[in-house]
């Protein structure tokens, strides 16, 4: 049996009692002894029991025999513990009178250890001051000697000695006259020095590197090197300049000869010098600075040979040679940037593009200048309305491609810092097009004739303006869509490129978070200063505001949350609207063209032959005039024609479509089932324009006769089933004027009742009814 089951935490009576008897044999003979094994089970356990007690009794009486034994040993460990105690106590109080005795005498120890340090230190001047007579005795013995090594060591030691004598009547005389003997001592050494920099010798640098070292002359020497090699490098660029290379090769030629001097001036100054880095560093920064010709001429003058049109791409092409020469300076020194003095690192920075400053300051302009020449160079008029509308269509394409271009040369040329002025080229770009494309507009409509309707010209379909209309729509549609993609991505192009420049703690709600963000800049850890380049901070802090604002906002909104081009957006929403008159101006054109000619028929007031027969016959007598016919015919030719609305799988079309507003809207409490797709909308738009416009004309009568009433009513009950038969609801205008028309004269008073007086009034007076 297994009893170890009791010690456990989860023992549960039940759970082991089945265990015991699933345990037990299974074939039917035992089955039936269940009261046996039971009995067994009861049995093992009280023996169990008893060998738990006997072994408890036996451990507890072990315990109690021990105990007296461990009360003995904490006795003795308190009684030693006490001991040590009073020890501690007298040792204390020892040092405690030790102390007390002692203290006077160890403080005239130190008091005679100050006199005798104060006396070695005073015999020591003395000997120092004694030996400036003594060199200065020797020092023309020594020059005549004409060893550099031996010369310094004397001037060294009298740079001692004049430490000593600070206080001396004569000290400024004595320095006078150590400055020139360091004077004479390099005037004798400088043909060695230039010949030891010049051919590279290791072992004769270091030498002077020592002597100059020792007299304090470092600055004097490294004045020397930086001399010998810079007239090698300037040598090499005056050489180039001469040369028929264009600007782009010369700098490339330049540049690679600095890298190559960066590399194995490098490589031989950390044998000779204590900080070769900087020492290299500072001979490229003065090398730069000396050019002749300087280089902003050299870039001044292949600008202005370039042209307005070329000027921003020629400087491109320089300044990514110049990128390119500073990354690989960068890669030189970021293995060992902990070891670069970084304000001269700095420096280099600034004298590599520091050039290229006063066209990144006006870069805005430059760019803008260069988008408009370019935009004027897309052809958006031609001869033919047809070709117009596909020169319209190809040029949004050109539109964001140089848009695009733009954002690009933005990156490259200013790292994102010149936004703002890429945002007003932007939009200046946008605003050149919009007006060529407005006038390209202008253009199609007095090709099509549009807005001067000839008088009595024969009525005809023609459905070629309007199908151009709608493709100008799509083509409006297409800028419209380009235009939120590409306004997108310029968010996120300008937070990728320059989102590095703003602090994590700029606020944009006060001139102390802006200066705040800039001093908690200036303590965080050391950055590459090849990364963080900033021309704009210091030259033009307001422009540099006005980025931060926008970078903080796009962080804050995200790039999908933006208005950086709203006013661009809003003037293609105007475009599209100005596409939206054009097509509809289009087929309300034939409408327009025989409603005009309402007011001017002579039939209204002129009695016919044998009108005096008809006036009794009933209205369905008479047929619509011509007029009426013709617009009814072509309204009813719409839906077909408006067809590609809903046909047309087109996503540009159906966006332009959605965005732009039609005239003639509904009148308030008109049912709309217009609304269901666009195609219905036109319709509805076309055919209340019709009807106002039928109305208006109708009003201009000034009189008609019984019979021209009639006709009248007949004519517009014409087009009143037309709508119908359209699904088209009549306006209410027009309703009430053929109610009036009907009317019979001595029943008009009661009609005229409920509508619009004005109205009523007109009608009257173009019947001759007094009411």
């Amino acid at each position: 049996m297994d009893f170890s089951k009791f010690l456990a935490d989860d023992f549960d009576v039940k759970d082991w009692i089945n265990a015991a008897f699933r345990a037990s044999p299974k074939d039917g003979a035992a089955a039936g002894k269940a009261d046996g094994h039971a009995a067994t089970l009861v049995m093992k356990l009280q023996l169990f029991i008893q060998e738990v007690n006997h072994a408890v009794e036996e451990t507890s009486l072990q315990a109690l025999q021990n105990m007296p034994k461990v009360l003995r040993d904490v006795e003795a460990l308190k009684q030693e513990a006490s001991f040590l105690k009073e020890q501690m106590i007298l040792v204390k109080e020892d040092i405690k009178k030790f102390e007390q005795d002692t203290s006077q005498s160890m403080q005239v120890l130190v008091e005679l250890d100050q006199v005798k340090s104060r006396m070695q230190l005073a015999a020591e001047s003395l000997q120092e001051a004694d030996k400036w007579s003594t060199l200065s005795a020797d020092i023309e013995e020594t020059f005549k000697t004409q060893d550099v090594a031996v010369i310094s060591a004397k001037l060294t030691g009298m740079q001692n000695s004049l430490m000593m004598l600070v206080d001396t009547p004569d000290y400024s005389e004595k320095c006078v006259h150590l400055e020139a003997l360091k004077n004479r001592l390099e005037a004798l050494a400088s043909p060695q020095i230039v010949a030891a920099f010049t051919s590279q010798s290791v072992d004769q640098s270091r030498v002077f590197v020592k002597v100059f070292t020792e007299i304090d002359r470092m600055p004097q020497l490294l004045a020397y090197y930086y001399k010998c090699h810079k007239v090698q490098l300037l040598a090499a660029w005056q050489e180039l300049c001469q040369s028929d290379l264009p600007l782009d090769r010369q700098l490339t030629g330049l540049y690679d000869a600095l890298l190559g001097a960066w590399h194995t001036q490098t490589q031989w100054a950390t044998q000779v010098f204590k900080n070769p880095h900087e020492v290299v560093t500072v001979l490229l920064i003065q090398t730069l600075g000396a050019l002749v010709p300087s280089l902003p001429m050299c870039l001044s003058a292949a600008v202005e040979r370039a042209g307005p049109e070329l000027e921003l791409t020629r400087l491109l092409e320089f300044y990514d040679t110049t990128a390119h020469f500073a990354k690989g300076l960068e890669m030189a020194l970021l293995p060992h940037l902990q070891d670069h003095n970084l304000v001269k690192v700095v420096e280099l920075v600034d004298a590599v593009y520091g050039p290229y400053k006063p066209y990144q300051l006006k870069y805005g302009d430059m760019e803008e200048n260069n988008l408009l020449i370019q935009i004027s160079a897309v052809p958006l008029e031609h001869g033919e309305v047809i070709d117009c509308v596909q020169e319209l269509s190809h040029s949004v394409h050109k539109l964001f491609g140089l848009a695009s271009a733009a954002v690009d040369r933005c990156a490259r040329f200013t790292n994102g810092l010149g936004t703002c002025g890429l945002l007003t080229a932007l939009k200046s770009l946008f605003a050149k097009y919009v007006s060529h494309f407005t006038n390209a507009l202008q253009s199609i409509r007095k090709k099509c004739r549009l807005d001067d309707i000839p008088a009595n010209s024969l009525f005809q379909e023609d459905w070629t303006a309007f199908q151009n209309s709608v493709r100008i729509i799509a083509t409006c549609g297409e800028l419209l869509r380009q235009c939120g993609d590409f306004e997108q991505q310029l968010a996120s192009r300008v937070l990728s490129t320059a989102g590095k420049y703003l602090s994590d703690s700029y606020s944009p709600r006060s001139l102390a978070g802006f200066q705040d963000s800039i001093l908690t800049d200036k303590k965080s850890p050391a950055k590459n200063p090849w990364q963080e380049y900033n021309y704009l901070q210091k030259d033009n802090p307001a422009e540099y505001a006005s980025l931060m604002e926008i970078l903080y906002t796009l962080k804050e909104k995200g790039s999908s949350n933006h208005s950086l081009l709203s006013a661009s957006r809003t003037a293609l929403t105007r475009l599209n609207q100005q596409a939206h008159q054009l097509a509809f101006d289009s087929v309300f054109l034939r409408i327009k063209q025989q409603l005009l000619l309402v007011s001017r028929m002579d039939s209204w007031n002129t009695a016919g032959i044998g009108e005096t027969l008809t006036d009794d016959l009933p209205a369905f007598s008479l047929t619509p005039l011509e007029y009426i016919s013709n617009i009814g015919q072509y309204i009813m030719s719409l839906p077909l024609n408006l067809e590609p609305f809903v046909t047309q799988e087109d996503s540009a079309l159906e966006l332009a479509l959605h965005a732009g507003k039609l005239p003639f809207p509904p009148e308030q409490g008109d049912e709309l089932p217009e609304l269901d797709n666009m195609a219905d909308s036109w319709l509805g738009s076309i055919a209340r324009a019709t009807m106002q416009t039928y109305c208006d004309v109708i009003l201009q009568i000034p009189e008609v006769t019984p019979h021209s009433t009639k006709q009248l009513a007949t004519d517009i009950d014409y087009l009143i089933n037309v709508m119908d038969a359209l699904g088209l609801q009549p306006s209410r205008t027009l309703q009430n004027i053929v109610t009036l028309l009907k009317a019979k004269p001595e029943e008009y008073r009661q009609v005229s009742k409920g509508l619009p007086r004005r109205l009523a009034s007109t009608v009257a007076t173009m019947r001759g009814i007094n009411y």
